[in-house]
């Protein structure tokens, strides 16, 4: 247990003359040397103690300090002063003494549904004047424990074969502050000279990477809470492999163009036989063509030799046999 007390006031001769004084009380602030840690979702008792006699004058204060900021800044919980006890700040709703009032010599707080942001320092003052030789103060250091949130897992790095890769995983909460583990799930597993971890950071480097190295890799975050996982798949490719595979692509679209390209020509070639041959309009001129007029002639020419032609047999035939009479 810690205490802080009073040393008794001295009186000391001066220019000559003799000062004598009985020593004052002192009062003393006991409170515990090793620091508390309560999980998450529990009450705190903050145990505080003092020696000193009660009077009027008699007041109790609590207050809180965040991590890392120095006992100036720090801010009250609660007084208890005039035999009142008076709650304030952001954790006056939970906060309240183990014996009120605290006239006893037991100064405890209790602080319930404790969270994340009461880790901190605690400050049990008791000032009781005429005892005035000491603040009285003492103080107190509380972690809530919270376990570790699920982490984020991410990767970095040249990802072929001899290469280096960087896994990473971290929780964005967890009191203690969690450590990380990283395990290959499955088989082939990566040979162990190859990886290396940061239990803190929770980073895990890959080296020479092979294609045996490819697969699933877990992450555990765990303090003395709880743990959480995530988990990120590592795909290890081989340069040869893609130079042949770029290869065997290359070649299999100049096929495919290819045959697009003879799809293309025959259809052409049949639809073109499928169209009806070149008819001409009436304002063009072709080599059988003729004039208007001659056609006409033409036309009549024709109709009178034909009435020509289908005369009668017996008309021509009585105009010969006349002619014959005539010679004889």
């Amino acid at each position: 247990m810690a205490r802080l007390q009073a040393r008794p006031f001295v009186c000391r001769a001066l220019l000559g003359f003799v000062c004598l004084s009985a020593p004052g009380l002192a009062v003393e602030v006991t409170v515990p040397s090793e620091p508390l840690s309560t999980p998450m979702g529990k009450t705190a008792e903050l145990s505080c103690t003092y020696s000193t006699s009660v009077r009027d004058s008699f007041v109790l204060e609590w207050s809180f300090v965040q991590p890392g900021k120095p006992v100036s800044a720090s801010h009250p919980i609660l007084y208890f002063t005039n035999g009142h006890l008076y709650p304030t700040g952001s954790k006056a709703e939970r906060a309240s003494l183990l014996r009120n009032p605290p006239t006893g010599g037991v100064a405890s707080l209790k602080l319930t549904d404790v969270r994340p942001s009461d880790t901190g320092t605690y400050l049990c003052q008791v000032n009781n004047p005429p005892d005035f030789y000491t603040n009285g103060l003492g103080l107190i250091n509380l972690t809530v424990l919270v376990p570790p949130n699920r982490p984020l897992c991410s990767q970095s790095g040249t990802t072929s074969v001899g290469g280096s890769a960087a896994l990473r995983c971290s929780s964005s909460e967890g009191a203690p502050k969690p450590v990380y583990n990283w395990v290959h799930l499955g088989s082939p597993t990566p040979s162990p000279d190859s990886m290396v971890q940061d239990e803190v950071s929770g980073q895990l480097i890959l080296t020479n990477l092979s294609l045996t190295s490819s697969g699933t890799y877990r992450c555990v975050a765990s303090n003395q809470m709880g743990s959480a996982s995530c988990e990120i798949t590592l795909s290890v490719t081989d340069s040869s492999e893609g130079r042949v595979a770029g290869t065997l692509i290359g070649v299999l679209l100049g096929v495919l163009l290819l045959s697009v390209a003879a799809f293309c020509l025959i259809r052409f070639q049949k639809e073109r036989k499928k169209t009806p041959k070149e008819t001409y309009g009436g304002s063009d001129l072709r080599e059988d063509a003729t004039a208007p007029g001659v056609s006409e002639q033409t036309s009549m020419r024709a109709d009178y030799s034909k009435g020509l032609l289908e005369r009668s047999p017996s008309a021509s035939t009585l105009t010969a046999k006349s002619k014959l009479s005539m010679v004889v």
